[in-house]
């Protein structure tokens, strides 16, 4: 099984420091998701890892070695990173069929990803004829071609409707329950969310975190408790003052941190307020994903 590995990662482009000092692991069997603010790094850091750009310093290879060391590389890695790049006069067959022809591969494997994506009825249609979910699909069977154990995928379900937006999800895991390695960014925070087991997170070319999905949740967002009561004025008093954290929820409701529901209800008992509404929240990856990054935005606007 083949593993992601980057080590130490930076890239500059004159002046400006675009990943720096970056280290990670994508281990197979899982969706790992590459989270980050718009600039942060996650297209550098794939485009690196194909080869596509020079690291300044650092390493990112998969298994031991250097994307540009590999006899075939189709055959270990597969990437949609851009799925515009098919050329819009050319036919969805021709453009695997050439693609598997410079790389070697039989051309079973043509019929097999095309099956595989759902792109059969359109084999013979160009791609310039296709919808964005098409195009995706395509993307995709391209680089699925040399059957690689390690995938990566920038901001596959960029607008996409629902229902391509879920096939992709389904995709990506069932790839992950094969043993592979995949690695994707985005910045659908609830579909991430459903998505991924393992989080990378990054922020002005630097980790931030690097943990599994709900770990992370834990760390970042967790802890809130709704409380509905009709005292909610004087109850939230009582709550401040042992040491909670309150604000407005939902009307007419308070959000607690600092207090398990267990401790709340007890205090509720003793001041004997009544409680409508005890539950802890679970916390949303967005939420958890924009308190942790909020200091590594580029630019952020005032909200009213």
């Amino acid at each position: 099984m083949t593993t992601i590995h980057v080590r130490g990662l930076t890239k500059r482009y004159g002046p400006d420091t675009v990943v720096d000092d970056l280290s990670f692991t994508v281990e197979p069997g899982q969706v790992t998701g590459f989270l980050g603010p718009n600039g942060a790094g996650k297209s550098t850091t794939m485009r690196i890892i194909m080869g596509l750009a020079a690291p300044t310093a650092g390493s990112a290879t998969l298994g031991d070695r250097d994307y540009r060391d590999l006899p075939v590389p189709l055959t270990e890695v597969g990437a949609l990173l851009d799925a515009a790049a098919v050329h819009g006069s050319r036919k969805a067959y021709d453009h695997l069929h050439a693609l598997a022809v410079s790389n070697g591969l039989p051309r079973r494997r043509v019929e097999e990803v095309l099956a595989r994506t759902g792109l059969e009825s359109v084999a013979g249609k160009r791609a310039g004829g296709f919808s964005l979910g098409m195009r995706q699909r395509l993307g995709i069977a391209s680089a699925l071609l040399g059957d690689p154990r390690v995938l990566i995928f920038d901001e596959p379900v960029n607008g996409l409707d629902p229902e391509g937006i879920r096939w992709i999800r389904d995709f990506m895991r069932s790839l992950a329950r094969e043993g592979r390695a995949v690695l994707v960014s985005s910045h659908l925070m609830s579909e991430m969310a459903q998505t991924a087991d393992h989080l990378v997170v990054i922020g002005r070319g630097r980790l931030i975190a690097d943990t599994g999905m709900s770990e992370f949740l834990r760390a970042n967002g967790g802890g809130t408790v709704l409380v509905r009561t009709p005292e909610a004025g004087a109850f939230a008093l009582r709550l401040t003052a042992a040491g909670a954290t309150v604000r407005q929820g939902p009307e007419p409701s308070l959000l607690v941190s600092g207090m398990t529901s267990d401790e709340i209800g007890r205090l509720a008992a003793y001041h004997r307020v009544t409680l409508g509404e005890l539950s802890p929240q679970q916390p949303s990856l967005e939420d958890a994903f924009m308190e942790l990054t909020k200091d590594s935005v580029e630019y952020q606007g005032a909200t009213a």
